[in-house]
């Protein structure tokens, strides 16, 4: 098991997605894609023991669709991402609710022919690995995950931020692969997958929180 696709997912087609392909080796390949026909042939061409998305994949309990007004906003998971002090936007704001009802879709269609599928979240992978985020700008970005070991098309200077992305979901993949990971939320609900467990540990320690505690009790 070693062959892992990262999708940066865009909400729209007409924005880019950021594809990325991660053997055993160092070497990563990225593409822009935009269309779900694009995602998923590329996906299945790869044929992944895991595809890493970044996309919410599951909807709070309570709530039956992500149009739902009456429902919670927030899952398990985001509230751990507020325990780990990890900035996020919640799946029910504004153009999250388009993304949503893509990586729903997308996941459904994908675990159909047989893939298994995890959520991931770059930004918070990044903040976890100690690496900068996009919005200190792609170089910083590449130069990080070239610290990190991964080669390939990480020494183009061209690459964009969602292609870099799709790196950083790659590598969570690997890490779930690995077994080095922290997965957050309800199984019921829906885990979020956190590289790497020592760095996860380390975070909530830093929190001055007790990763052993459990999650906290939910917001009214």
């Amino acid at each position: 098991m070693d062959r892992v696709v990262g999708l940066d997912l865009a909400g729209s087609p007409h924005r880019t997605t950021g594809f990325c392909y991660l053997g055993r080796g160092p070497n990563v390949r990225v593409a822009p894609l935009h269309t779900d026909e694009e995602i998923l042939e590329a996906t299945r061409s790869a044929r992944p023991d895991v595809v890493s998305i970044d996309a919410p994949l599951s909807l709070p309990h309570g709530r039956r669709t992500i149009e739902d007004r009456s429902g919670p906003h927030l899952r398990s998971a985001d509230r751990e991402l507020i325990r780990l002090g990890i900035r996020f936007f919640p799946i029910t704001l504004g153009p999250m609710r388009m993304l949503t009802t893509r990586g729903l879709r997308l996941k459904d269609e994908l675990e159909s022919d047989g893939y298994r599928t995890i959520e991931s979240y770059p930004g918070a992978a990044q903040d976890l690995l100690g690496i900068p985020r996009k919005q200190a700008g792609t170089e910083p970005l590449r130069r990080g995950l070239l610290r990190l070991g991964l080669k390939g098309d990480l020494a183009r200077k061209d690459l964009t931020h969602d292609e870099l992305d799709g790196v950083t979901c790659a590598l969570v993949g690997r890490a779930y692969l690995r077994g080095d990971f922290l997965a957050i939320g309800d199984p019921t609900e829906g885990l979020m997958i956190l590289p790497s467990r020592v760095a996860c540990l380390a975070r909530y320690r830093l929190r001055g929180r007790n990763p052993d505690e459990g999650p906290p009790p939910p917001r009214v």
